[in-house]
């Protein structure tokens, strides 16, 4: 498949009056067109952080993106200045911000925040935008597109606020989509209807998606492929069916048995991972999640782990999976890391 956007080596760094916050520390992933890869960790793991850098949307200062390419479509982002940023913005990157009520904004109609990009990328008048921004609703599934263009976003829903950021982040036919957090503090049945507009819309335009999350239901419902992030780094990529039935790092495996699951014991408590995520003033000279890892060895606390190639696809950092540590003692074998999900 061709690659859409390649990441090698990412560190995004924060200047505060405590230090310097290593947020992002060498992330590393492709998108091929036409694909979701979803980035999942709990909540500091850098998500957001990495999505913002592409976007170039880091506030410097106090950010700055410290090393690392950003190749999209051909082109290095980390390079461009604002003026050429902006146009790249909304018309080949889109994003859905996570909480709608927030970035839309209060005092302009639907109609007129999504006819903006429109109008500025696309050239149009202001009579072209606004039918074309009625389509773009009625893509989204808003009922009466023509009328809700003139409503506020206090006029609407939760889930139809939602839907209103997709269409924005839609109207100019952007090549990629990052959709960070699309169904938080949605009910479940505004979830699936979200995830459904998701899917319909990456098939008829064949947009690639970047889906962050935290949500393992989501990312199964959706994603092709799997970044997991902890304390800024990637610690295991892969398919979902790598990452969902052979997980093979220790905070993988911890993240699937807190997952609720249809099939489990009544009796069977969720697991929670003990612990806290490291300072990132001062990352641990090791592997992040050593201090929290029931496995860990002596070498994990001192010394950062290889990249584990397991497979074309799938890849993993953890001295887990070195030769010397085949058969260690307490370590779950490969069928009990995943495989009953």
């Amino acid at each position: 498949m061709d690659k859409l956007l390649q990441v090698r080596d990412l560190r995004v760094h924060f200047k505060t009056y405590g230090g310097e916050v290593q947020a992002v520390r060498g992330v590393s992933f492709d998108v091929h067109r036409g694909e979701c890869v979803a980035i999942v960790g709990e909540s500091g793991s850098g998500k957001t952080v990495t999505a913002s850098a592409l976007m170039r949307l880091i506030p410097m200062p106090p950010g700055k993106i410290a090393a690392g390419s950003i190749l999209f479509n051909g082109v290095e982002l980390t390079t461009l200045d604002e003026h050429a940023m902006q146009k790249i913005r909304g018309r080949e990157i889109g994003m859905i911000f996570q909480d709608p009520m927030t970035s839309l904004n209060p005092t302009m109609t639907i109609g007129r925040q999504i006819m903006e990009g429109l109008i500025k990328h696309h050239r149009l008048i202001p009579a072209d935008a606004r039918r074309e921004a009625a389509k773009m609703l009625e893509l989204v599934g808003i009922p009466n597109p023509g009328e809700r263009l003139d409503a506020y976003p206090h006029q609407f829903s939760g889930g139809m606020r939602q839907r209103v950021m997709i269409a924005i982040a839609l109207s100019c036919k952007p090549k990629l989509l990052i959709a960070d957090e699309p169904t938080t503090a949605l009910d479940v049945t505004i979830q699936a209807q979200i995830l459904d507009v998701l899917k319909d819309l990456r098939r008829r335009l064949n947009t690639s998606i970047i889906l962050i999350t935290h949500d393992l239901g989501v990312v199964a419902a959706l994603a092709n492929r799997v970044v997991v992030m902890y304390a800024g780094q990637v610690v295991e990529q892969g398919t979902v069916e790598d990452v969902f039935y052979n997980p093979q790092h220790p905070y993988t495996w911890s993240l699937l048995k807190a997952m609720p699951r249809l099939d489990a014991s009544q009796q069977e408590p969720l697991l929670s991972i003990p612990g806290s995520p490291p300072d990132l003033f001062a990352p641990p000279p090791g592997c992040a999640f050593a201090p929290r890892c029931p496995h860990a060895m002596r070498v994990c606390h001192n010394l950062a782990p290889e990249q584990t190639h397991l497979s074309a696809l799938h890849t993993t950092q953890c001295w887990l999976q070195h030769a010397y540590a085949s058969g260690t003692p307490g370590v779950p074998r490969r069928e009990e890391r995943g495989a009953s999900r």
